[in-house]
């Protein structure tokens, strides 16, 4: 496996992003003011939900797509590339489809490229006397050497008379990824290069691509959406989401130590609660005050809790040291695990995920369940109220992305306003037309009694929603909010301003 970098490492930055964002002529901003630095040998990988931005980004590192004029950068060993075309770029990528002639056979889809590139060759003087660089083709006897040594790099020395159409789904991405390297790039570009693969396949090529990475010491930026693969392949990991940067980080502090609710149930399984944090090295989830090791929070600050399903211990219903009572509810064999399924036995009653390897628990048991201090990781919620800024549209009827709500204020025309709305007030509809507005939803979070989903409106604004209902990601639905539970303040600061 390849070694694992921490964050403090002081190497050498090949790749540096700042501040880069895209927006697409439909005025869709696929990446939103990210910053990202990139050591020289590192195997990076961006890792997101379809729509997220990663692909965009790989695409404007590798020069097919053109940032905004905005003043971001994409620096390559300190040298601004921002503008720069591909072919100038030293950096090559590999694309999940492969994109092979399938009329050449593997030596010539290796050598097309290399066919088609001028060298440096000394210096001349033209007919007006200034000195100018001269350039050249490789000789075939180049070409031949630079592409089995390319094959051998990914052990297919012997395929260079193959037809590529001959060959299996991990051949023709070894042949693929010789493509890119007989240009001997510094940065190795992997767009989803196992996307097509079958499950062993894609296992086999894992290794094979670590092992590779290894053995070249380039750099390797790759994007996947496949969690287990970021976390078994990566010495950083970027996790992104609607084209924001969530998390930069090793995947053991990616896994142990999430930033937040959405990364933590993006990678791996994970059990997540609403809480209150009470006091430092306190916290209050499923019910109860427990112990856990983290501290500066506000006192009562609401925060979100999540627990690693391996990180639940079962015990003896009677066991003092146990924290939960619980009804085993189902119990599945996962092949090296036992998945349990419970309900904590509480006021409010909230399921919880346990992966153990007892196997004398069955449905209908009463257990105890215990959790260690530091098994509870604690973080800040992303927001606790939606809030927007407005205008009133009319006396108790007030614009919200684009909808007239009516509400109970009694405010003027075109009064700014601050509208919020607490998470279980909005109302969501399956036919987008019941809705005062329309969204598509983002993401979508259980959270042990219920689900918190994300609904972005089509002027782009997120309303974070507390609901019974699973809804699935992209689905479009309808918004409403009764009128009592708009709650509206005149915004001082927008009024201050227009009277000075």
């Amino acid at each position: 496996m390849a070694k694992v970098l921490k964050e403090s490492d002081n190497g050498a930055n090949i790749l540096q992003i700042k501040n880069v964002s895209k927006t697409f002529e439909d005025g869709k901003k696929a990446v939103k003011n990210i910053s990202l630095n990139i050591k020289k040998g590192e195997f990076v990988t961006l890792l997101g939900p379809s729509g997220c931005g990663k692909t965009t980004t790989l695409r404007m590192i590798a020069g097919f797509e053109m940032p905004d004029d905005d003043g971001g950068q994409i620096l390559f060993n300190g040298e601004d590339i921002t503008r720069m075309p591909p072919h100038k770029r030293a950096l090559n990528t590999v694309f999940q489809r492969y994109a092979l002639f399938p009329h050449l056979n593997v030596f010539k889809n290796v050598a097309f490229g290399l066919k088609m590139k001028f060298i440096p060759d000394g210096e001349k003087t033209d007919k007006k006397g200034n000195v100018v660089q001269k350039f050249r083709k490789y000789t075939k006897e180049e070409i031949e050497e630079k592409v089995n040594k390319s094959l051998k790099m990914v052990d297919l020395e012997d395929y260079g008379h193959r037809n590529v159409n001959s060959l299996s789904g991990g051949q023709m991405q070894r042949v693929a990824i010789a493509r890119a390297l007989v240009n001997e790039p510094e940065i190795l570009l992997l767009d989803e290069p196992l996307g097509a693969l079958d499950l062993k396949m894609r296992k086999d090529m894992q290794i094979e691509l670590m092992q590779m990475h290894k053995k070249l010491g380039i750099t390797f930026i790759y994007v996947t959406h496949d969690q287990e693969e970021a976390l078994t392949m990566s010495d950083k990991i970027v996790v992104m989401r609607g084209g924001v940067i969530q998390q930069i980080a090793t995947p053991k502090k990616i896994y142990d130590e999430p930033a937040n609710a959405f990364v933590a149930d993006f990678i791996g399984e994970s059990n997540i609660y609403s809480g209150v944090m009470k006091k430092d090295f306190c916290v209050e989830v499923l019910g109860k005050e427990v112990e856990c090791v983290d501290k500066g929070f506000k006192r009562n600050e609401p925060i979100d809790v999540i627990i690693r399903p391996e990180d639940v211990e079962i015990l003896d219903k009677e066991d003092k040291k146990a924290l939960y009572t619980a009804e085993v509810t189902g119990v599945v064999f996962k092949g090296d695990h036992f998945q349990i399924t419970a309900e904590t036995i509480a006021e409010e009653r909230n399921e919880i995920l346990i992966h153990c390897n007892l196997n004398d628990v069955k449905e209908g048991d009463i257990v105890g369940l215990y959790v260690k201090p530091f098994d509870f990781h604690i973080m800040h919620k992303n927001r606790i109220i939606n809030e927007i800024k407005t205008k009133m549209i009319e006396p108790n009827l007030v614009e919200i992305c684009g909808g007239e709500f009516p509400c109970n204020c009694d405010l003027e025309a075109d009064t700014p306003v601050k509208v919020k709305i607490d998470f279980d007030d909005v109302i969501v509809t399956d036919d987008e037309e019941d809705g005062i507005i329309g969204g598509r939803v983002i993401t979508s979070i259980y959270k042990g009694s219920y689900y918190q989903c994300i609904i972005r409106t089509d002027m782009g604004y997120d309303f974070f929603v507390d609901t019974d209902d699973d809804w699935l990601k992209d689905d479009r639905v309808g918004i409403t909010v009764a009128p009592e539970k708009i709650i509206i303040e005149k915004d001082e600061e927008v009024v201050e301003s227009n009277e000075n």
